[in-house]
């Protein structure tokens, strides 16, 4: 159901049938009132002649007394009875016609009895876009006391609405025009009296087939709209649930108690090397002619079966002049086997003095 039709009566049975009742013969006399008026206005054009100016105004005095009729219909009903006519219409497509009878008039009268009614003022905005197309295809189709009845069921739901000026000068310039044709083809009054008959069944037909496509998108945009909000509340129900979730999971891992500290290995002591074989390095024949002496520190790894392995220079003073030999002579070197592989470092001197 659309929100409008929220809009209901709330009273015990006893009285809803006068209302009802009321309700029925306020559209009877609408309905009479109107359909007199058309009648009367229906052989107008022919005895006036069909000057522009008076086309003009005869299609505005025809709309001023339907829309009186229809306004004096629905001044004997109550604000409930209002709401509950236009839900009604609503309901039954009667968006904007027939005049007397359709859910823009009703909500009309319920805002002007209640002024700043929320659900009528804005079944009032969602209902002026359509109204002015039913308007330009009144005029369209030379229906200019139906469209002089529309413009001003826009002009009292929106003073300033910014397409009144415009349909206003077109409805005028259409009457105008048609003045003039209907001057030249001279339409007796039989014509122009089949003529409105022929305009009244083609605005039935419109209007019906119009308005009811209208309130089908309506509704279609509202399903629309309810369906958005259902998954927006799903999507925050959702969000907030993964929240209570992380701050739980939070709070569990805060009050578990810490895990005792593992305590770190003690440090074994590297094992004792015991050499078993270091011969000594060859001295370079060009360091002992020139008497050259010096040092190299070596670092190397003893394998857990007493080889060497990974021998390199640390440091040579000179540099270069002994490395080859003291590198060549510590990869000879032999150990006792050892439980784990340990790294070293030994420092040989090369004197001449001791060759």
């Amino acid at each position: 159901m659309h929100p409008w039709g929220k809009m209901m009566v709330s009273k015990h049975s006893t009285s809803a049938r006068p209302s009802r009742a009321r309700l029925a013969a306020a559209l009877c006399v609408a309905v009479a009132l109107t359909a007199c008026g058309s009648q009367d206005d229906a052989a107008t054009p022919a005895a006036s002649g069909g000057e522009p100016a008076a086309v003009t105004q005869q299609a505005a005095e025809q709309a001023a007394r339907q829309q009186q009729a229809a306004d004096d219909a629905i001044a004997g009903l109550s604000l409930d009875e209002l709401r509950t006519a236009a839900n009604a219409a609503y309901q039954e497509s009667r968006l904007y016609s027939p005049a007397g009878q359709n859910a823009m008039e009703y909500y009309l009268a319920v805002r002007e009895k209640e002024a700043g009614d929320p659900a009528a003022s804005s079944a009032l905005i969602d209902l002026l876009p359509m109204t002015v197309i039913a308007t330009e295809q009144s005029r369209d189709r030379a229906d200019f006391a139906e469209a002089r009845r529309l413009l001003g069921l826009i002009e009292r739901t929106d003073a300033n609405h910014p397409a009144l000026e415009r349909l206003r000068a077109s409805i005028t310039t259409a009457e105008e025009q048609l003045a003039r044709k209907t001057e030249q083809q001279q339409l007796t009054a039989e014509q122009e009296a089949q003529r409105q008959q022929q305009l009244e069944r083609d605005r039935v037909q419109q209007q019906q087939q119009q308005q009811a496509a209208a309130a089908q998108q309506l509704a279609q945009q509202q399903q629309a709209a309810a369906e958005q909000a259902a998954r927006d509340e799903t999507a925050r129900q959702e969000a907030a649930r993964q929240e209570a979730a992380r701050r739980e999971a939070a709070q569990q891992e805060a009050a578990r108690p810490a895990p005792a500290p593992t305590p770190a290995p003690a440090a074994q002591a590297p094992a004792q090397l015991r050499p078993l074989s270091t011969p000594a390095p060859r001295y370079p024949q060009e360091a002992l002619r020139s008497g050259t002496s010096g040092e190299v520190q070596v670092e190397f790894t003893v394998g857990v079966d007493g080889s060497v392995t990974n021998a390199r220079v640390v440091r040579a003073d000179p540099p270069r002049t002994f490395d080859r030999e003291a590198l060549t002579a510590v990869r000879r070197w032999r150990f006792e086997p050892v439980p784990a592989p340990v790294t070293t470092r030994r420092t040989i001197g090369f004197s001449p003095d001791s060759n």
